[in-house]
Formats: structure tokens, C-alpha cells, sequence
């Protein structure tokens, strides 16, 4: 404060236009931060919802294949006694997939259906009014328990 024995008169006062350009800087960097910080907040939900979308996309597909080779493979093991090893092998393949993508509800109820259809290999060949009596009591669909897991985990999305 060197000005402060000086008389008033004699004081170098500031110059209103400092201020004025001080503040107008201030109000662009702040308005600049705003609309930055927006923009991204923005551009990070619309990717996390990409994200999801495509997660979500890739494991309907999975869930897809899935079904339509256990379906194929347990109706092989239901009417023939040789083990469709190249069909197991892709349920097994699949199983892993899912491991990366999927719930463990999911994965849980995907094991169990291999090693059903596994066992199914080594028991009595299914006649067709055998099978007939399956379709009727529902013995056929070993999938259901799977579809209504892999519903419930695409409707809650809980791996988001």
C-alpha cells in the first residue's frame, strides 16, 4: 500500500474498464466450463446407454444360439444313443461366452441344461409316443427355466 500516505487526489485510481474486461473474461471462462462440463455429462450418458444397448444386443444374440443348439442337441439325445459330441461342444462354447457377458443366474441355469442333455445321451432312446407324453406333460422344454432367467436379467438389465 504505497499509495496510502499520499492524498487523495494524488492516488492512482483504476481504470472502470479493468473491471469491465476482468469480469467479461470471467463470465466467458465460467461460461465456457458450464458448457463444457454439460457437453460432457451429456457424451457420457449417451455412451453408457450405447453400451448398454449393445450389451444388451449381444447377449440376446448369445441367449439365441444358445437355445437353438441345446434345443437341437437335447432332441439328439432323446432319440439317439451316440453322444453329438461336435452339439455339446457348442453348448459348452456358448456356456463360456456367457461367462463374460452374462449373470451367474444365467450361466447356472445354462450348466445345468448341458448336463441334462448330457445324461439324457445316456439314457433309453424315446419312442415317438414317448415323446408324445412328454410334449403333453411338458417334459420336452428343458429351456424354460433358461428363458425366464435371461428375460428377467434383459428386462432389469442388471448388468448395467
Amino acid at each position: 500500500m504505497p499509495d496510502c500516505g499520499k492524498p487523495l487526489a494524488t492516488r492512482e485510481v483504476m481504470n472502470a474498464g479493468y473491471v469491465t474486461a476482468i469480469a467479461a473474461l470471467a463470465g466467458a471462462a465460467l461460461g465456457g466450463l458450464t458448457s463444457f462440463a454439460s457437453s460432457w455429462t451429456t457424451l457420457h450418458a449417451q455412451m453408457k446407454a450405447q453400451r448398454l444397448a449393445s450389451s444388451r444386443s449381444s447377449r440376446q444374440e448369445l441367449y439365441k444360439q444358445f437355445i437353438d443348439e441345446a434345443s437341437r442337441t437335447y432332441v439328439d439325445a432323446l432319440v439317439h444313443d451316440k453322444l453329438d459330441v461336435s452339439g455339446l461342444v457348442g453348448i459348452y462354447s456358448l456356456i463360456s461366452k456367457m461367462r463374460v457377458l452374462s449373470s451367474q443366474k444365467v450361466i447356472e441355469s445354462a450348466a445345468r441344461i448341458a448336463i441334462l442333455i448330457t445324461d439324457t445321451y445316456f439314457q433309453p432312446n424315446k419312442t415317438p409316443t414317448e415323446l408324445q407324453a412328454m410334449m403333453h406333460d411338458g417334459g420336452v422344454d428343458p429351456l424354460l427355466d433358461f428363458s425366464d432367467v435371461c428375460r428377467q436379467e434383459l428386462e432389469t438389465d442388471l448388468l448395467a
